[in-house]
């Protein structure tokens, strides 16, 4: 049987875009990664000299931290959100290479015909 069938092409034109995309993902992850860790970095710095701040105004220290969190809400949501969505992205990587996976599979199978 001939090995170039329609199907059979089109299946490789397929693993060749997810392929394609696969390489594009792991690629970004880097940048994601970065920017979790630039978030992180900017939240603890912040925070700290947000204790220092708070702390030399007189509060309870039971209360300093709470305060200093709250001063700085919205730098953690943006470490979370960062972090969140480099998960997102890491699940969407492994969704890919299923796929990635999926089509190997069927490749072969028509292959083996």
């Amino acid at each position: 049987m001939n090995n170039q069938t329609p199907e059979l092409i089109e299946i490789a034109k397929e693993m060749r875009r997810v392929s394609d995309r696969l390489d594009k993902a792991s690629k970004s992850m880097y940048g994601f990664a970065d920017q979790k860790a630039e978030k992180e970095r900017e939240y603890r710095m912040r925070l700290s000299q947000e204790i220092m701040k708070v702390r030399a105004t007189g509060l309870p220290a039971t209360l300093v931290l709470d305060v200093a969190k709250g001063n700085v809400a919205d730098l953690k949501y943006e470490r979370d959100l960062s972090a969140d969505t480099f998960k997102a992205a890491i699940e969407s990587l492994g969704a890919i290479k299923v796929q990635a996976s999926l089509l190997q599979s069927i490749h072969k199978r028509h292959t083996d015909l």
